[in-house]
């Protein structure tokens, strides 16, 4: 054999070998969000911290909200952690603004999200899911038992124009 096909012969199987990781590392992705979304109550959401000190806020990170009780918990997509990255409270639990993301947000999230801003004691985020992610996150917010302290009136938003007297 000359070195030549034994270079070849080295090369391919390293390819071979890397495709079969890159491919065992997409189905066990793949697996992790099944076994996320099987049991209900999973609902697609993008979660970016906000800092407490007003700066700059974090990056919008894909994942997946659970609703457990009383908590939710967010996992990232494209991550192995069993355990959530995010644990957000329902009790004490603040919905401080809603808007629709900025045309530099939506390049990094899904089309047709509203974007939520959550207080939850010193962590501040904010959520971007769909139509009806939101609703159940505010149904989920509202049905909280008697007794929760639950903010969901954000504060009203200035009224850009004064309206004339007719």
């Amino acid at each position: 054999m000359e070195l030549g096909e034994h270079l070849a012969l080295d090369v391919g199987g390293v390819l071979a070998a890397l495709v079969l990781v890159a491919a065992l590392l997409f189905v066990s992705m793949a697996v992790r969000r099944w076994l996320f979304t099987r049991r209900g109550g999973a609902v697609e959401c993008s979660l970016r911290e906000l800092s407490p000190e007003g700066g700059a806020p974090g990056v919008w990170r894909l994942g997946i909200g659970r609703y457990k009780g009383d908590v939710l918990h967010w996992h990232r997509v494209f991550g192995f952690r069993r355990r959530p990255r995010q644990v957000i409270h329902r009790r004490g639990l603040v919905v401080s603004n809603r808007r629709s993301p900025g045309p530099e947000e939506a390049q990094s999230l899904l089309p047709d999200v509203s974007v939520i801003e959550v207080r939850d004691g010193d962590l501040t985020v904010e959520l971007a899911m769909g139509a009806a992610a939101l609703t159940g996150f505010l149904a989920w917010l509202e049905a909280a038992p008697p007794g929760f302290p639950v903010d969901l009136h954000p504060p009203e938003p200035a009224d850009p124009e004064p309206r004339r007297p007719e």
